[in-house]
């Protein structure tokens, strides 16, 4: 088992290309799953193709969640404070991160077996590759 990696994006485009690259470097151990735009496919966020990525993603390690940016922060907020209520729920963290970089390094540190805190900090770390 690994940590799981979530990614949501405005775009299902931009979601599932991020998901499909991340996951070429990383490996088939890792699962990624993509929850781009609404529910309908149009561009936006949906706090049930978040919900249901998490459930793909977790294999009972954790699940980090990645999000490109505005209202898809605001509903992964919101969906993981609706998670903490429930006894049930698996692990969650929020990266505050690149999207695609923050992406790609967790995904890859998820490969070697780290936990859900080590592969957060992994995709926060992100933001210092931008400043080479």
């Amino acid at each position: 088992m690994s940590v799981g990696i979530v990614l949501v994006s405005h775009s299902p485009a931009l979601a599932g290309a991020t998901a499909e690259m991340a996951g070429s470097l990383a490996g088939s151990d890792v699962t990624i799953a993509p929850a781009g735009g609404t529910d309908d496919g149009e561009f936006g966020t949906s706090i049930e193709l978040i919900r249901a990525a998490i459930a793909t993603a977790d294999s009972g390690d954790g699940v980090c969640v990645l999000m490109d940016m505005g209202s898809s922060v605001l509903t992964a907020k919101t969906l993981l404070g609706e998670l903490e209520d429930e006894d049930d729920a698996p692990r969650v963290q929020l990266a505050d991160a690149p999207f695609t970089e923050g992406a790609v390094a967790a995904a890859v540190l998820a490969a070697t077996g780290q936990d859900l805190d080590a592969v957060t900090r992994a995709a926060q770390d992100a933001w210092t590759m931008r400043k080479l």
